[in-house]
């Protein structure tokens, strides 16, 4: 078989070494999406690390859009991925390659590898046959196999063997002595042996090649009680898990062009990875399994295959696969949740990866600069919504006051209380509360310095105001309020004098007081917010927290 003698591949991580002393050759990724939803965090993850690895080297990164499924495929989807990748600043070499355009390239490969015997038309039942890909007999080196050892399976005698050009059936047996129905390709199963009761060979295939060949019938043998064959394994090397390896006998040919006639996914990846000179494959470790079929494909057509990176998966923190119910599992979310794009890249960069140092917050520049294999991690990456929330917030406290203002502006366009504020009383909110906003939508949880009646949280009243002793001590408060200069410092000295007088601890009186003047328990410092909501909004507030909220504690 040829190969392309061009390029030269990435075998193992420490080729990098070679490609920073200038070892020619131009790093191709690809990052290629199904069009058929919204982009999960996952699949971004996926396009960021193969965006940064390709810009680490002055490499190629491309966009392909993998649109075979035209069912589930739609505009929609592509609109959105695309936008999405915009929002992030991934911009992308080239034009996208839309698979479905390949379509001819796709089975005209079909077609190749059927003549020369690397695959077969399969008809299950009365429909139009499908095209199967064969796992090589051959083990040759190019084809990413090694030969292991002869091995005995034991199998359930009630049941028979099946061989044909197809693959091998048979059953083993479960721990209750059960019949399990079992398949596995030809080739996994090399010299074949079926062995039945006293050592007898029932059936040997290494004597009788021809019965396995396309258009034989199947062959079928009968009480046998052990498979005796030579196990041979398909492996890859992977840049950050090093070699891998997956026995022939648990894997079956695979269909790579349906009964309709549309490629399937495992040969329209190859065939595009081929054409779009891919160097480096790098997906989720979800993918493993088809590697091992795809180093196959390559190796059947004609290409080495590419390097492969397979990234640790998305875990929650319970480390089950991260989705909608643990939070906002989509990019679209993350954005319509008031997270910023810096921030989301920075995060999604870090997740499964590490610079080797303790640096968490990044710049693009500096994250592009650290980014290399040997820091990406092999166990699960565990999403943590507040360690992205904190970060967010890191990143909003940093921004330019105005970027602030106009990123707030947005996330409150549809509250009608933002729309009617005061603008100048506004930008004076906005500046109190960017220190500690975590996400723009926070925003909405400043409606209380806008309004003059607030929804109070019973739970809230029960737990904090309605304890005894806070009704005159806020009516205490009241009055020494009506005495004083509005501002933070004065507010402070007259709210702990009346603490000191009450023997309350301080911090234990500023809780139900923020409560009765905001309707929350979170927010900035209650001495700056009560200053800002002016004299007369929050002397209203604590007396309708007297005379509506408190406990009577006449009696106390």
């Amino acid at each position: 078989m040829n190969k392309q003698a061009s390029v030269h591949y990435i075998t193992n991580v420490n080729d990098e070494a070679q490609l920073r002393k200038g070892h020619t050759m131009q790093i191709r990724v690809r990052f290629a999406p199904s069009p058929t939803g919204r982009v999960h965090l996952g699949n971004m993850r996926t396009a960021i690390f193969n965006w940064l690895f390709a810009r680490h080297h002055g490499g190629r990164f491309l966009l392909r859009i993998e649109d075979t499924d035209r069912q589930r495929s739609h505009q929609g989807a592509i609109d959105q991925l695309l936008a999405e990748m915009t929002w992030l600043d991934l911009d992308f070499d080239g034009d996208p390659l839309y698979q479905h355009t390949r379509s001819d390239a796709h089975r005209a490969a079909a077609d190749r590898l059927m003549q020369a015997g690397h695959a077969y038309a399969y008809a299950n039942g009365d429909g139009d046959a499908a095209v199967l890909f064969r796992i090589p007999l051959d083990p040759g080196p190019e084809y990413s196999i090694v030969e292991r050892e002869r091995i005995s399976v034991d199998i359930h005698p009630d049941v028979p063997v099946t061989i044909s050009s197809a693959g091998i059936t048979y059953a083993a047996i479960s721990r209750k002595g059960k019949p399990i129905p079992s398949e596995c390709c030809l080739a996994g199963m090399m010299r074949l042996k079926i062995v039945g009761d006293n050592g007898v060979v029932r059936y040997d295939l290494g004597k009788d090649p021809g019965a396995v060949t396309d258009g034989q019938p199947p062959v079928t043998v009968d009480n046998g009680t052990t498979l005796s064959f030579i196990r041979r394994d398909v492996r890859f090397h992977d840049l950050v898990r090093g070699d891998l390896s997956k026995p022939l006998d648990s894997i079956k040919d695979f269909v790579i062009v349906r009964s309709d006639g549309h490629p399937v996914f495992h040969l329209a990846n190859v065939c595009d990875d081929i054409h779009q000179q891919i160097t480096h494959v790098i997906r989720g470790d979800d993918h493993i399994e088809n590697s091992y079929r795809h180093v196959l494909l390559f190796a059947a057509l004609g290409h080495a295959a590419p390097a492969f990176l397979h990234l640790p998966m998305i875990v929650n923190r319970e480390g089950k696969p991260y989705s909608k119910r643990d939070g906002d599992a989509y990019i679209g979310e993350l954005r319509e949740a008031g997270f910023m794009n810096s921030t989301v890249f920075n995060y999604l960069a870090l997740l499964g990866w590490s610079p080797g140092d303790d640096r968490e917050k990044m710049s693009r520049a500096d994250i592009v600069n650290a980014f290399d294999v040997s820091g990406i991690q092999l166990s699960a990456a565990q999403m943590d919504i507040r360690k992205l929330q904190h970060m967010n917030g890191q990143y909003i406290a940093d921004l330019p006051f105005d970027a602030f203002l106009h990123g707030v502006e947005q996330a409150l366009a549809e509250q009608p209380w933002a729309r009617n504020a005061d603008p100048a009383y506004f930008r004076e909110v906005a500046e109190l509360m960017q220190s500690r906003t975590k996400q723009f939508t926070d925003a909405a949880t400043w409606q209380y310095f806008f309004v003059d009646t607030l929804s109070y949280d019973d739970r809230l009243v029960g737990k904090h105001i309605g304890k005894p002793g806070i009704r005159s001590a806020f009516a205490q408060l009241l009055t020494a309020l009506r005495e004083i200069a509005f501002d933070p410092e004065p507010i402070e000295s007259a709210i702990h004098a009346v603490t000191d007088d009450r023997e309350i601890p301080r911090g234990k009186f500023n809780l139900p007081l923020r409560i009765a003047v905001t309707a929350s328990n979170t927010g900035a410092g209650i001495y700056e917010v009560m200053a800002l909501l002016g004299r007369d909004r929050t002397l209203a507030r604590l007396t309708h927290a007297v005379d509506s909220l408190c406990a009577d504690d006449s009696e106390q």
